[in-house]
């Protein structure tokens, strides 16, 4: 017998809401059926905010379209109702993200696999950019750069003055860096040494 007066309590605060703007029957029904209401979404979704959040936004639906409300089944039975389609909406929408963040995360992949380069790549690349530059430019960024030999010894085996090395290597670096432009920002970051 109490739940049937709860029901018929519900129904009334409903009408007083939809038929005379009663803030106060809102109120009511807000406090009496938040909790259990985000309890009940909590079988639907596991962050209780997010609970939190869905009910609310089904109240503030409620006052926001009170006068349009045409209520066929019990209030109690349309508030619930109304929870669990919002959940279920959610958790649709969430899929749906969710589908097509993996669908772009494996294009993404994709994408990255065709501009992955080994390193192997990187330096056979920088090798035939090199080998368009004249030898004795080539051998000096070689020494310089894969040897580790500083100007003065590369001027000492070279026969030739450091400032000839100088030379050299920046018109070296000036090519590979036209040469290889598209792969520079790799070179720089897996060689910063050598283009540097």
């Amino acid at each position: 017998m109490g739940n049937k007066i709860q029901i018929d309590k519900t129904d009334m605060l409903f009408r007083k809401v939809s038929l005379q703007d009663d803030e106060e029957a809102f109120r009511i029904l807000f406090y009496d059926f938040f909790a259990p209401l985000c309890v009940f979404a909590h079988r639907y979704l596991e962050e209780m905010e997010t609970c939190e959040d869905i009910v609310q936004e089904t109240f503030y639906r409620i006052w926001k379209n009170r006068k349009d409300l045409d209520i066929q089944i019990s209030a109690r039975n349309f508030l619930i109702t109304s929870v669990r389609n919002a959940c279920l909406d959610l958790i649709r929408k969430q899929e749906i993200e969710k589908r097509w963040i993996e669908k772009r995360l494996e294009e993404d992949t994709e994408e990255e696999y065709e501009d992955l380069y080994t390193t192997q790549e990187l330096e056979s690349l920088l090798n035939q950019a090199l080998d368009k530059l004249p030898e004795q430019i080539a051998s000096t960024f070689r020494m310089n750069r894969f040897d580790g030999k500083t100007y003065v010894e590369i001027a000492e085996e070279k026969q030739i003055s450091v400032k000839t090395v100088e030379a050299y290597m920046t018109r070296a670096l000036k090519f590979l860096r036209i040469e290889l432009k598209d792969y520079l920002p790799i070179l720089l970051i897996l060689y910063p040494h050598w283009l540097g």
